[in-house]
């Protein structure tokens, strides 16, 4: 009888590196920045209203995207957001001593997204879990340790350590060096930001999750592979990739 040439078919690769952001992926910024924030702002004799602490939201996430696009460093960055609502409220305040305070007063605690804690630990006993984060060093150590989930994490990529910050290619290709034995599509990325994460993981070449809790409306030109609206989903969404 006459053998088949024909090719074997290819066996699927199975995950087996997961790349997750920190901040509104695994612990709840918002709500941590909120109080570090009012913390701060006491602590420098200004009243912490509500509508101060919306317009602080928003010039912090305007820098944080300046930083993706390349054009402010971090150490700019955790200035300069003070810098710009210090002159729009006309408060003589040092830029310089509200970054340094309100790093102190986010270092301090964690509180956790919904279901994150759980997920880690079914996600750990599987594949290898790796943060990523470009959030400040000091700030995010201290967090990691006081949520206590290092024990989940095969390491830990902060953009600070590495020179390079999401979505840059050489973020990436500095976290992919400290993988044992990494292939890119065993890899993939979960994360809340279409510009950081999801952006850099599809420029990286790995498959993309987006976390998206608050189910948003995605108006980029940033699509990822998949998308899930609890962490409790992210197990089974794993297995069939």
């Amino acid at each position: 009888m006459r053998e088949s040439s024909a090719a074997p078919p290819k066996r699927r690769k199975m995950i087996k590196n997961v790349l997750l952001d920190l901040d509104e992926t695994v612990l709840d910024f918002h709500r941590a920045e909120r109080i570090a924030l009012r913390k701060t702002l006491i602590h420098l004799g200004i009243e912490p209203k509500e509508e101060i602490l919306s317009r602080y939201h928003e010039i912090n996430l305007s820098q944080w995207k300046l930083l993706e696009l390349g054009k402010l460093t971090l150490p700019e960055v955790k200035v300069r957001r003070y810098q710009l609502l210090f002159e729009e409220i006309g408060a003589k305040c040092s830029a310089q001593e509200a970054a340094k305070q309100y790093e102190s007063f986010l270092g301090i605690g964690h509180y956790f997204i919904e279901g994150a804690e759980e997920t880690l630990g079914i996600l750990s006993e599987q594949y290898r879990l790796y943060v990523a984060s470009n959030g400040t060093t000091a700030v995010q150590k201290s967090r990691i340790a006081s949520a206590g989930i290092e024990k989940y994490l095969s390491g830990i990529f902060l953009s600070e350590e590495i020179g390079h910050a999401k979505p840059a290619a050489a973020y990436f290709e500095t976290c992919f060096s400290r993988i044992p034995d990494f292939r890119k599509e065993e890899t993939v990325i979960v994360g809340d930001s279409l510009s950081s994460d999801i952006r850099g993981g599809k420029n990286a070449g790995i498959s993309t999750i987006w976390f998206n809790p608050r189910e948003e409306e995605n108006l980029s030109d940033v699509v990822a592979d998949h998308e899930i609206r609890k962490l409790s989903d992210l197990p089974a969404l794993l297995k069939r990739l």
